[in-house]
């Protein structure tokens, strides 16, 4: 099989140069007739095309303007946001055709040094988790050479590699599923119900909770225990794997791990991070940061994927728990952050995985009908959003490098539902609490927070995710200027000859790079700033969800037949038409 390289994307025709020579003008005049015949009458090299008929060829740069909606004048002049658009999708060939020169068919690219890295099974995470990233941008070659690859897998491991269940269900299976459903390409498909026949036998506990880690051709387990946003982040993947194959284990089994989260006693709404093989609550840390994220985020969504109204009720009482007891207003710069808990011990740490809650709370707010979210709380979890969206932009826009740091210890503040009380009680006069911007601050002892060691930046998507959601949804262009600051600040500091690095010290001018280019930087953070400089909506909340690693899937309804071959509780179907009216 021949790739075709990145380096050099292939137009649809191929370009027939010659050198200018000096015979007689005869064979000049016959030269360039011919060039001008072939240009006519060559064929193009790709013979089927899954793109949208009609759209291409390439321009010179081998990308496709049309698939993008770029209206260019007959000067070459494109829209301010349709120039940074475009810089994205340079920005993403760069990182790609690295991977693909100096680490592919390993996992991930060592972005300082030019090596490789296969930490997540070896099968080429970095081309799967970016399939869907490729056909948003028009990067058809690219896409069909991927294909290529997909077809050719087979997921088989060695005795060396321990499976992530969780990073192979959001990058893998999720990659597959949004590429098949972009490009409805057949083998995208098939290769995703290989991938979900593979996993599993890694639910088979007394619980039904998923193995950490494991061999499956072994059966050889690495830690039986889990955590909450591992055992709840598979849902949409495979509830939309068992829509598209009619399998029914595919829905039964991870429906098995939402029925015993429900049954779980929970403080407040609020799941503990660490869980049994026999599906029983180890802890009670509390966080939405890492070991809770994508688990609450998945509440919200598996409601907007299919429609499930038990989800959505979940994710209300949960996401009140977290407004009650976790959001919190430093007491200088009333910035609004969000804390997590070990028993009723507070631990007032802001990380960079938790800025995916602004969107999330965005999400909820615009997409929630009135008979579940009232007018009151959909107030509140705007004001939330806004406040807690604006903090996480601070804490790039705050540093020398203009890069987020991994986690700061902010300083401890109030709750911020008591200083709203007290703003209320006083005539709501001024902004809400939590809601000021008063701008970036470069003075570390004047920040309200610290940086605990100098501050990393892993290349992590999860502020320019909110900052994405928050321009959808409300429509302010401020949410945009701050994603292109940020982009400009990856730009300028973690890019490297190969592609693009994580950096240490955020706060320092030069920054120390690191060596490593994860995947789900081409996969969420490049896509999200695409997306969030395109003029037009093109993947609407009302049709399509994402997964927690930004890889979108259509919203579908269960049918008759499906409800009774799942066991699918009547009323959770059908609600969808009323979701949808509220958006539209």
């Amino acid at each position: 099989m021949r790739l075709v390289s990145v380096n050099t994307p292939q137009p649809l025709r191929p370009f027939i140069g010659f050198r200018q020579n000096y015979k007689p003008g005869l064979i000049a005049l016959f030269t360039v007739l011919t060039c001008v015949l072939l240009w006519f009458i060559w064929p193009s090299p790709i013979s089927v095309s899954p793109f949208e008929p009609g759209i291409g060829p390439f321009n010179e740069d081998g990308f496709n303007d049309s698939a993008l909606g770029l209206s260019r004048t007959s000067e070459g002049n494109i829209s301010k946001w349709e120039r940074r658009q475009d810089e994205v999708r340079r920005a993403f060939m760069h990182a790609y055709s690295g991977y693909m020169e100096h680490a592919f068919p390993a996992d991930e690219l060592l972005a300082t040094s030019g090596g490789k890295s296969s930490k997540f099974n070896g099968w080429s995470i970095t081309l799967i988790d970016a399939m869907d990233t490729m056909w948003m941008m028009g990067l058809e070659n690219q896409f069909i050479d991927a294909v290529q690859v997909v077809a050719a897998q087979n997921f088989t491991t060695n005795s060396k590699y321990f499976v992530s269940f969780f990073e192979t269900v959001i990058r893998y299976l999720g990659g597959l599923l949004s590429a098949y459903s972009l490009s409805r390409e057949p083998i995208l498909l098939s290769r995703a119900d290989d991938l979900g026949t593979f996993l599993l036998p890694i639910f088979e506990t007394p619980s039904g909770f998923p193995i950490n880690s494991g061999n499956v051709q072994n059966m050889d387990w690495m830690g039986k225990d889990i955590l909450f946003s591992e055992a709840a982040s598979c849902q949409l993947e495979f509830k939309y794997l068992a829509k598209l194959t009619g399998r029914k284990e595919y829905y039964r089994t991870v429906d098995r791990i939402m029925e015993r989260l429900y049954a779980t006693k929970t403080e407040n709404g609020l799941f503990p991070t660490r869980w049994s093989g026999l599906g029983e609550p180890l802890d009670r840390q509390y966080t939405v940061g890492a070991s809770g994220d994508s688990g609450y985020e998945y509440l919200l969504k598996q409601y907007l994927l299919s429609g499930d109204t038990k989800a959505l009720t979940q994710y209300l009482e949960s996401i009140n728990g977290v407004m009650q007891w976790l959001l919190f207003v430093t007491p200088t710069r009333e910035l609004l952050y969000v804390a997590s808990m070990n028993h009723l011990t507070v631990k007032h740490d802001l990380e960079h995985l938790a800025c995916f809650l602004p969107g999330l709370l965005a999400l909820g707010a615009h997409t929630i009908p009135d008979a579940y979210l009232p007018a009151k709380e959909r107030e509140r979890h705007k004001w939330a959003a806004a406040g807690l969206a604006y903090t996480c932009y601070l804490l790039y826009a705050d540093q020398k490098s203009g890069l987020g740091p991994e986690k700061v210890g902010m300083k401890p503040g109030t709750r911020w539902v008591d200083e709203l009380a007290t703003w209320e009680a006083a005539g709501r006069v001024g902004m809400p609490p939590g809601l000021k911007e008063e701008g970036p601050i470069k003075n570390q002892k004047k920040k309200d927070y610290d940086l605990n060691g100098g501050g990393t930046y892993f290349l992590r998507p999860e502020t320019v995710e909110s900052l994405y959601i928050m321009w959808r949804t409300t429509g302010e262009e401020k949410w945009r200027e701050r994603g292109y600051e940020i982009f400009v600040a990856i730009e300028r500091h973690a890019k490297t000859r190969y592609g693009y690095t994580s950096v240490a010290h955020v706060d320092m001018d030069p920054v120390r790079p690191l060596d490593e280019m994860p995947s789900f930087f081409l996969a969420e953070t490049l896509k999200y700033l695409f997306l969030l400089f395109d003029e037009e909506d093109r993947y609407p909340f009302s049709k399509w969800v994402f997964n927690t690693e930004a890889h979108p899937l259509p919203v579908f309804k269960w049918s008759s037949w499906e409800r009774k071959l799942y066991r699918i509780i009547p009323e959770l179907d059908g609600v969808q038409t009323t979701c949808e009216a509220s958006i539209n």
